[in-house]
């Protein structure tokens, strides 16, 4: 998903609720993807008043944000793909299971994957987590992952959070750099490979599992 939009408006809002200077453009961006409880403390925000910014952030995201969102150009197709191929497919991802659920749904998204699977709401939790209940779900276990680096289980991710997240799981990372990384960082945390073309992600993930 292209989430950006709704994302760095909806930590604009928190800021100016605060009556905090709003970051810029390159910083709200870097906002994509991690939890929002660690990034807005690295961002300014007083660990006094990190639940009132939070509690600003859902509330804005809850009633716009959640919904100012897109699609990348090819993902359903490529997720058919890799679905005829016989691959299982879910969403694990750092976005509280509340929000993450209804988005996959309104986007049409909730046919195309085996399961949505998301942070809870406080976001107390890793992507590591996160992975592990996707996995606990679907019924796979770590032994189920590569040996070594590659095999039956595969995420795919657009930040450093996703390599670690499956490395804790003994899973490899394929990057995609579509996504928000910035240059270099799938890289630098270890992913297998990183696509640059969503129509080559099906061949991609095969290679690997």
């Amino acid at each position: 998903m292209d989430s950006a939009p709704g994302i760095t408006a909806s930590v604009a809002h928190a800021f100016t609720a605060l009556g905090l200077p709003v970051p810029d453009a390159a910083t709200l961006r870097s906002f994509v993807g991690p939890p929002i409880t660690d990034s807005l403390p690295a961002h300014g925000v007083p660990p006094e008043r990190l639940a009132e910014a939070v509690g600003a952030y859902r509330a804005e995201f809850r009633a716009t944000g959640m919904w100012d969102n897109a699609v990348f150009a090819g993902i359903p197709e490529q997720l058919a793909r890799l679905r005829a191929a016989g691959c299982e497919l879910a969403v694990a991802t750092s976005k509280p299971e509340v929000f993450a659920v209804p988005i996959a749904e309104r986007f049409g998204l909730s046919a195309l994957v085996d399961g949505v699977f998301g942070a809870p709401l406080d976001e107390q939790a890793t992507k590591a987590d996160v992975i592990a209940k996707a996995l606990a779900a679907l019924g796979r276990t770590p032994a189920d992952g590569p040996a070594p680096g590659l095999g039956r289980v595969l995420m795919v991710g657009d930040r450093e959070h996703d390599v670690v997240g499956a490395r804790a799981h003994d899973i490899g990372c394929l990057g995609v750099s579509w996504g928000y990384a910035h240059p270099g960082e799938l890289e630098a945390a270890g992913a297998l490979a990183v696509v640059d073309d969503v129509a080559a992600l099906e061949n991609a993930v095969l290679s690997l599992v």
